[in-house]
């Protein structure tokens, strides 16, 4: 596993990290604590010490998962939380986001969090700044070591980086949402600013499995969300409709083909994001031990050709930029 530096925070993180969200329980078929946990171990055998969370990923469950995971560990493992989400108030005032930390802390079984990240709050909680204030006062009281953003938009990124301390920007980026590449990473690369890539696969569209007759659960944030119809619609398939997407995942499948031998359809769209030198950080969920051994190897698969980055960045371009819907 190659390991890449996080910005300026000095953490020497996985590039394949594990996306924590769906062993919080919060959609589709719940994962069992014994599945997640063997889903972690697998992750951190395969030399994965990059884990990404948040307080509201099945209300705790998620955070209390990974609390009990690495008390099992010797190994460094860094756990990313992230807060902000979890009262309809949205306040960011000092007392809140010090008892917000104080409780991932007690889930997670630790005295100091690695790195918070504030959770898409809304833009205007965001440029008040006094979050970012707030986690200045308990980074010095020790609570935490390192704070990031999880941001929905480009400009909420560049508005990061230019009025924060934050060592992350966490966005989401995939084969389906390239205009990250010239207008945030250069950016962030210039200022040491790490990259986390969320939503990879597009909420499982660049895997390739899904027909255009698929029927997700009652639960799965890919059905009652297909629209935006709860939070933004660009963390649910990139913010590509369905049907539309299962067709240009087609298309993105038959450039790839031919690429890294046996690679799976996922594993080649996870090697695109790690092309781009400004990523530190992929992270991919995984529900079972089988699934994060297949994402952890995308570390051992070559670069993409330049053609096949060009074939892929035309068709964004002429078939897919214009579809994606959501604040971006």
């Amino acid at each position: 596993m190659l390991k890449r530096i996080l910005g300026k925070s000095g953490y020497e993180v996985s590039e394949v990290g594990f996306g924590a969200w769906q062993i919080g329980a919060d959609w589709g078929d719940e994962v069992s604590r014994e599945a997640a946990n063997e889903a972690l171990h697998a992750a951190v055998d395969a030399g994965v010490n990059f884990i990404d969370t948040a307080d509201v990923y099945g209300g705790g469950r998620s955070e209390s998962i990974i609390g009990e995971f690495i008390g099992e560990r010797q190994e460094q493992i860094y756990v990313a939380t992230k807060m902000g989400r979890a009262t309809e108030s949205w306040d960011s005032g000092y007392d809140e986001v010090s008892r917000a930390a104080e409780a991932s802390c007690k889930r997670l079984g630790v005295d100091c969090l690695d790195l918070v990240q504030l959770h898409c709050i809304p833009e205007e909680t965001l440029h008040a700044g006094h979050a970012f204030e707030s986690l200045e006062k308990i980074k010095q009281s020790g609570l935490i070591r390192q704070y990031g953003v999880s941001v929905e938009t480009i400009d909420e990124g560049l508005f990061c980086i230019g009025n924060s301390d934050a060592v992350s920007l966490q966005v989401i980026f995939n084969i389906f949402r390239q205009r990250v590449v010239t207008s945030l990473l250069p950016v962030a690369s210039e200022k040491k600013i790490g990259i986390i890539a969320r939503v990879p696969l597009a909420s499982g569209l660049l895997s390739g499995r899904f027909s255009k007759g698929h029927e997700f659960g009652e639960n799965d944030h890919r059905r009652f969300n297909c629209d935006g119809q709860l939070f933004n619609v660009g963390e649910t398939f990139a913010g590509v409709p369905f049907s539309e997407g299962v067709d240009l995942a087609e298309r993105v499948e038959f450039i790839l083909a031919g690429e890294c031998g046996n690679a799976t359809s996922a594993q080649k769209s996870l090697r695109w994001v790690l092309d781009h030198d400004s990523v530190t950080t992929v992270i991919p969920g995984a529900k079972n031990a089988l699934q994060s051994d297949e994402n952890a190897n995308v570390s051992g698969i070559p670069p993409l050709s330049g053609e096949v980055h060009a074939n892929l960045l035309e068709l964004y371009d002429s078939r897919i930029d214009s579809r994606v819907r959501g604040r971006y």
